[in-house]
């Protein structure tokens, strides 16, 4: 037997199990690495975050990554050299954190890394007869594995589109196996580049558990600030925007897209939600001279209604459920006042911090995870066709030299 085959099935028969998951999100803010104690599998899982720590990319990776990034003609040259690079920093940024936080690579099992989404494309949004859906997440795992000296599990988003899915959201495997309770129905509303959610129902029945994309979370307004704002990545702390008033008739420009009329579950990107499209809003409400704080002002509006009519479609049918959220846009104070306001069935906005993980590490921790089904995994694997939730475990694997 191959040595790595046999240590993964030692490690697949442990307790518990220390694994790396990775994340690198659309916002191209740094690469989040929780360290994560994972022991059972199912619905039995329990995650201990250990250590959890965003990485900040430099200018260097972020312009790197724009020129091919959400981009429908690209360099394929570039696309190539950068696969393998972006592979090799990640687990060099891994080495780091695992040296400050004084573990060994021989104390991991396994690293769950995302990679770095280039390009998000689903059926319903490129339109082209006789493809289907498609995604493509760059930082290959063969170097993070050599680069690290630890088995990696990658490319977890092929899998789910080959089972039947769209290849996101995929946090609902993670949020259903950790977060289900049987206490309250629970909405889990994680805003990235791209807002999603997760409805877990207090029955905890799998059939009537669903995840969707909901439109733009921070990625226009992260777009815009750096564009305009030479050293600014985001809008901190919504100083821009509270300077700005809401312009209607921008805002409804905003919201006109064929995306917001269909049913949940779907799932979307920055190809589709971008400074092109506020371009083409501008110019449909005659609002082109509009000053930044205006225009940031409308921009967090418009993902807060968005957010907001999602979260209350999912919840209309309740007499009561939790919201609890994640991700950069808990930061935006702005925005999450927008939320509140606009959903009347929630009295206060939770974090995840609420339930036993930092919002920040969540998909990290989620990807850690999915690592965690693949290699330990069983018959009571989660799924949920109907609704886009393929039942199948996701994770290619690579070894080491």
């Amino acid at each position: 037997m191959h040595k790595y085959i046999e240590q993964l099935s030692t490690s697949a028969k442990k307790e518990s199990r220390l694994i790396v998951g990775l994340m690198s999100g659309t916002s191209l803010d740094g690469l989040d690495v929780a360290l994560c104690k994972i022991s059972h599998s199912g619905v039995k899982t329990k995650v201990d975050l250990l250590n959890f720590a965003t990485v900040d990319y430099d200018d260097n990776y972020i312009n790197k990554i724009k020129a091919v990034f959400a981009k429908q003609k690209a360099d394929l040259e570039q696309i190539t050299l950068l696969h393998p690079w972006v592979g090799t920093l990640h687990g060099e940024m891994v080495n780091q954190c695992l040296a400050n936080w004084k573990v060994t690579t021989g104390e991991v099992d396994v690293i769950a890394s995302h990679g770095q989404t280039i390009y998000h494309c689903p059926a319903h949004q490129h339109g082209i007869e006789g493809f289907g859906n498609g995604t493509l997440q760059i930082g290959d795992s063969c170097h993070l594995a050599v680069k690290t000296g630890v088995i990696t599990l990658a490319d977890f988003r092929q899998k789910h589109i080959a089972a039947g899915g769209e290849g996101a959201p995929l946090a609902v495997y993670g949020d259903y196996l950790l977060f289900s309770s049987q206490q309250e129905n629970r909405v889990l509303l994680n805003m990235g580049g791209i807002a999603n959610l997760t409805y877990l129902p207090k029955s905890t029945d799998p059939s009537a558990v669903f995840s969707s994309d909901i439109g733009p979370g921070n990625t226009i307004m992260d777009a815009y600030v750096q564009q305009h704002f030479t050293g600014l990545h985001y809008d901190k702390d919504s100083e821009i925007a509270r300077e700005g008033v809401i312009n209607q008739n921008l805002l409804n420009a905003l919201k006109v897209n064929d995306f917001f009329l269909m049913a949940m579950p779907k799932t979307t990107g920055p190809e589709v939600f971008n400074l092109t499209y506020l371009e083409r809003a501008q110019n449909v409400s005659n609002t082109q001279d509009l000053n930044h704080n205006d225009i940031l002002a409308t921009l967090n509006r418009f993902s807060a209604e968005m957010i907001a009519l999602a979260v209350n479609q999912c919840a209309e049918k309740l007499t009561e459920f939790s919201l609890y959220a994640s991700g950069g846009g808990i930061h935006n104070p702005l925005l999450m006042e927008h939320i509140l306001s606009l959903c009347p069935q929630v009295s206060i906005i939770h974090t995840t911090q609420t339930l036993g993980i930092e919002p920040d590490a969540k998909e990290a921790v989620l990807f850690a995870i999915l690592a965690n089904e693949c290699l330990a995994g069983n018959s009571e694997n989660f799924g949920n066709p109907e609704q886009g939730i393929p039942n199948t475990t996701m994770g290619k694997i690579s070894f080491p030299i």
